[in-house]
């Protein structure tokens, strides 16, 4: 599905759902892979929430430094992310591939406690990234597959609630830790180990071995043959044998003709765009700590607010975005995004410009996070669904992991201020752009124009 209103393959879903019954449960494999999702994001934001002041004020790294490791952070993971669907699909088995990347990301936690240098920390923390990368597309078309088109919003909302009560539970774990540890960051370190092993045990025990498809694969607009393009063609984009019978592997090929659907082109290059000017999350926490006077023992709490915020809003906003489209909740919550970056650049420093700014921040995730995967069911057939969500993700975390090393180096030449208002700017020439890119097709033709030209 495109970022537009209603398509023609989410009436088709909606119609399936009729005869089936009520639409807007959300499959049993939904809800185990939140679970996985929310222990894990346990264990990852309880390093996440420590590292940006374990590394600026313990460390002593510059902000070039920060923003470099804080690059490779989202970078490995994007280059990845290819890699984990196209072997998804490849292998077909999302499962296999996700608990690799699960796997991974937890045998890294352990090492955090031996890392005291730059070149140490980045190789550990790309390694960390790499386990994400595998599992992220994976994870996400097993939630797609598992999801009528016309709900994918609703499903994803759902995961991405459950993940956040992790997000929201990780910080707080270490704020807890730090009070109560003596040597608090060595603590932090060990306890995320743990807790990352134990979400890998869920997955291996509870999370079904084979590809779920939404009531026999009917997330997909079309066969699994094609996919359809913007005239309601098709885009040839392997063979025609049935998913889950004898289709050969999936080959390189199939998945990189993936890139000939002109909405996925579109879809993916707009979210590369918006990331070239999305400020990292670490970055937001260390200006909001500096212009509200946020104290150090305080730090750690700050991504709560935003995790409160994204907890509270994932689910209606999802649903939101499968009824009023999700090009205009997409876009809204860029816009506030910008609005938190004004704040930061303008706003005076009063009671209230923490609440606001970490509550701006949830928004734009409840409103973004789940929508983009939710927009891809009508766009990639089922057998390459894992290789679509990678192509859009990564072109959006390389976006991002450029945008860390820019903020970095521009915040150590000339200072946070002018660094975020260049940000800001960008950001608002882009979602501009991005808003005429991803209108309905309806609107770039003109009523002389047949229905297949543009």
């Amino acid at each position: 599905m495109y970022l537009t209103d209603r398509s023609a393959s989410v009436k088709a879903g909606t119609d399936r759902d009729r005869r089936r019954g009520p639409g807007t449960k959300v499959a049993p494999v939904v809800l185990v892979l939140g679970t996985v999702s929310l222990i894990t994001d346990i264990s990852s934001e309880m390093v996440t929430a420590v590292l940006p002041l374990y590394l600026v004020t313990t460390l002593g790294f510059s902000p070039l430094g920060f923003g470099t490791l804080d690059g490779v952070y989202n970078g490995v993971s994007a280059l990845v992310q290819l890699t984990g669907g196209h072997l998804a699909d490849r292998v077909r088995d999302h499962k296999l591939l996700a608990g690799l990347g699960y796997g991974l990301s937890a045998l890294c936690k352990p090492l955090l406690l031996l890392a005291g240098s730059l070149g140490t920390l980045g190789t550990v923390l790309a390694l960390e990234r790499t386990g994400k990368g595998l599992r992220t597309a994976p994870r996400d078309a097993m939630i797609s597959l598992a999801t009528p088109a016309g709900n994918q919003g609703r499903a994803f909302g759902v995961h991405r609630a459950m993940d956040t009560t992790g997000a929201m539970l990780g910080p707080l774990t270490a704020f807890l830790i730090l009070r109560a540890a003596a040597d608090g960051y060595d603590a932090v370190f060990g306890v995320s180990a743990c807790v990352a092993v134990l979400g890998v045990v869920v997955l291996v025990l509870f999370v079904p071995g084979r590809r779920q498809g939404a009531d026999g694969g009917h997330g997909a607009p079309t066969d699994a043959a094609g996919a359809r393009d913007e005239a309601g063609g098709t885009v040839e984009v392997g063979g025609t044998a049935d998913v889950r019978g004898g289709r050969p592997p999936v080959r390189v090929r199939e998945a990189l003709a993936l890139l000939r659907l002109p909405r996925l082109r579109a879809l993916a290059g707009c979210a590369a765009l918006l990331g070239l000017t999305t400020v990292s999350d670490a970055f937001v926490y260390l200006l909001l700590q500096r212009r509200a006077g946020v104290g150090e023992e305080w730090f750690t709490l700050l991504p709560l607010g935003t995790a409160v915020v994204f907890l509270l809003l994932a689910v209606p906003v999802g649903a939101l975005a499968d009824r009023v489209g999700r090009r205009t909740v997409f876009l809204s919550g860029h816009m506030g995004l910008l609005t938190a970056y004004g704040l930061l650049l303008w706003a005076p420093n009063t009671p209230l410009l923490t609440p606001a700014v970490l509550a701006l921040h949830g928004i734009f995730y409840a409103a973004t996070d789940g929508v983009l995967p939710a927009a891809l069911a009508g766009l990639v057939p089922e057998h390459l669904r894992a290789s679509g969500l990678a192509i859009v993700g990564t072109s959006q975390a390389l976006a991002r992991f450029c945008c860390s090393l820019a903020f970095g180096a521009a915040w150590t030449a000339w200072g946070d201020g002018p660094a975020l208002a260049g940000s800001a700017v960008g950001l608002l020439c882009c979602a501009a752009v991005a808003g005429v890119v991803l209108r309905p097709t309806g609107e770039t033709r003109s009523p002389s124009q047949p229905q297949g030209s543009r």
